[in-house]
């Protein structure tokens, strides 16, 4: 065995198996980080290490196949008993959530986050793996007139940043602008300029679906970023829930909706120039709001349970 063998193979056990950090490691071993990471990803592509999502058998059953041929999407879909409960349903979801993205991100990679509900819990499940100049992207403001939002959105970016030894790059803006003029002139701002640059160059993007009405309520319906009069007006426009907290139909139609001139996310517009797009969905309550996103194209990749799939379907069978 060379020593450099044995040096992969000790920093690859000690990272993965006793989930020791890399300065840790590259101080026992006398070797810089850069040099860890180096070790780390020659383990993996090498086949030392092997990082791999277990099949599941939701994701090829008749249901799944119903809506990757309606919407065109890859599904990922998990069983969950008829009687579990929200708790219950989140967590499987969330777990096969986190096991995909481990598996897909690569290095270099700009990963775009947009906060919610749905990725406070996927953040969870995140495997450990060190990436060379990876950067995890915040791209949907979340102030409110009552909160900054940081210590929230916060958390969640740097469980990415941390899973993936990505720099985490914070969104400082509102979620939803008081005036479109506002938002004009900020974005003009060079800071926030940057980010958008970086916004318009991510790789990879996971989000959940947020609804107006769903049994596990929608952090931006709940947490004070619409006052009643503002919900009771856009469910008098049709509009079911959003994606990055750009406001969506059933439909899918979301360019005439005033409420979004006042939006910081991405629309599905933009969204869509992402290679990779995984939307996380584990509520049958947000099946309208699902169907909207679906149909707007936000997603390539859609990871749900099948009680959400079915509720999906059998609204589209009305």
């Amino acid at each position: 065995m060379s020593e450099h063998y044995e040096e992969m193979y000790q920093a690859a056990s000690r990272y993965y198996v006793h989930a020791e950090t890399m300065e840790t490691i590259a101080h026992h071993l006398k070797i810089s980080r850069s040099t860890v990471s180096r070790l780390l990803k020659e383990a993996r592509d090498t086949g030392l290490v092997r990082i791999s999502l277990a099949d599941h058998q939701g994701s090829a059953s008749p249901l799944s196949t119903a809506l990757s041929q309606r919407f065109g999407v890859r599904v990922h879909m998990v069983s969950v008993r008829e009687n579990a409960n929200e708790k219950v349903r989140m967590e499987r979801v969330a777990r096969m959530a986190g096991q995909l993205l481990t598996e897909v991100v690569e290095d270099h990679d700009v990963i775009g986050v947009a906060w919610g509900v749905t990725l406070s819990n996927v953040v969870r499940y995140l495997g450990r793996r060190p990436l060379v100049e990876a950067t995890v992207v915040q791209v949907n403001g979340s102030a409110n007139q009552h909160d900054s939002g940081l210590p929230y959105i916060g958390e969640i970016m740097q469980s990415f940043g941390d899973a993936f030894d990505a720099k985490a790059v914070l969104f400082p803006v509102p979620a939803f602008f008081d005036q479109p003029e506002a938002k004009s002139v900020l974005w003009r701002e060079r800071s926030i300029q940057q980010v958008l640059r970086l916004r318009d160059q991510v790789d990879i993007a996971v989000f959940g679906v947020g609804a107006l009405k769903a049994r596990v309520p929608s952090h931006v319906y709940s947490a004070g970023y619409m006052d009643p009069a503002e919900m009771e007006q856009l469910l008098s426009e049709g509009v079911v829930g959003d994606v990055c907290t750009v406001l969506l139909r059933e439909d899918g139609s979301y360019a005439d909706i005033a409420y979004n001139e006042r939006a910081t996310g991405p629309t599905p517009a933009e969204l869509a120039r992402v290679p990779r797009r995984i939307c996380v969905v584990a509520d049958p309550s947000r099946a309208p709001a699902l169907i909207g996103a679906l149909r707007a194209g936000t997603a390539t990749d859609l990871v749900l349970d099948d009680g959400t799939a079915r509720a999906v379907l059998n609204r589209l069978s009305r």
